[in-house]
């Protein structure tokens, strides 16, 4: 496992961090300037003054519960040992969503960081190289889109975490197998067969009988935020979607989702009409 490790982070060391700057950043102001002690994990940093900073938007890898291996799950040392490689001794820039601290009293924030000159975002480039994938809390959405792009660049060249088949894209029509997926975070493909709407959710169903099957749940009060996107849910049925968030269990396997980006159309099902 360590030469597999030395192996990946050779590779990332390769790449110049210019080139992992993206086309479209996060448009959050700067906030504040801090000095970066050392990593935590794959998405957390130790500030100089002992403050920790949670990477906010994505999620490093956690050793899935099955995992029964002697040493650490082999994704997260990547993921923590890239960051650490560039993030710690450096001076970074914490950029603010709506809310600053989470109930850990940990710091949320996107951090970019001065390397070899130039600001390089540390959610964009982990991300990039397959060593975190784009996880958003319920209230904190900003800087997501380009996030997701870099990711779905990321899983088609299969780099990183990709690369296992314990992060597959999982199928919506298969809800067993999400059963055993309670309490994980999933990102799932599926062909809409209808939308369906309750007092406080709207529910996004995969075939006709809802009570069993796979869904997609949505608080109304987010529904002004995704029609400001322009999704458009009385159109999805049909449509191929691909959702992301952390499995549930309500008359069978379920996504909550509270942004746009969590739900990517992917166009309409081969067959469809």
């Amino acid at each position: 496992m360590r030469l597999f490790v030395a192996a990946i982070l050779a590779g990332l060391a390769m790449g110049s961090p210019r080139s992992l700057a993206l086309p479209h950043g996060c448009d959050l102001p700067p906030g504040e300037t801090v000095a970066i002690a050392d990593a935590i994990d794959g998405e957390t940093v130790r500030l100089e003054d002992g403050r920790a900073v949670r990477l906010l938007g994505v999620q490093a890898p956690a050793a899935p519960r099955d995992w029964d291996g002697p040493e650490p799950w082999p994704f997260a040392v990547l993921a923590e040992e890239a960051l650490a490689k560039i993030a710690t001794g450096s001076t970074a820039e914490l950029r603010f969503d709506a809310r600053k601290e989470d109930r850990h009293g940990h710091v949320l924030a996107q951090v970019y960081v001065e390397h070899d000159g130039s600001l390089v975002w540390l959610q964009a480039k982990l991300v990039e190289e397959g060593l975190a994938r784009v996880a958003a809390l319920p209230d904190l959405g900003a800087c997501l889109a380009p996030l997701v792009a870099a990711e779905r660049e990321a899983r088609d060249g299969r780099r990183g975490l990709w690369r296992s088949l314990t992060y597959q894209v999982r199928d919506a029509n298969n809800p067993k197998a999400l059963g055993y997926l309670r309490h994980s975070y999933q990102l799932v493909e599926g062909t809409v067969h209808g939308v369906g709407e309750g007092k406080t959710l709207v529910y996004i169903n995969f075939v006709e009988d809802w009570r069993s099957d796979f869904t997609v749940a949505i608080p109304r009060k987010r529904l002004p935020a995704l029609e400001a996107a322009g999704l458009d849910l009385a159109a999805l049925p049909g449509k191929r979607i691909r959702v992301r968030g952390w499995v549930e269990w309500w008359n069978g396997p379920m996504i909550r989702i509270s942004h746009p980006e969590e739900i990517e159309v992917l166009g309409a099902s081969p067959g469809a009409g």
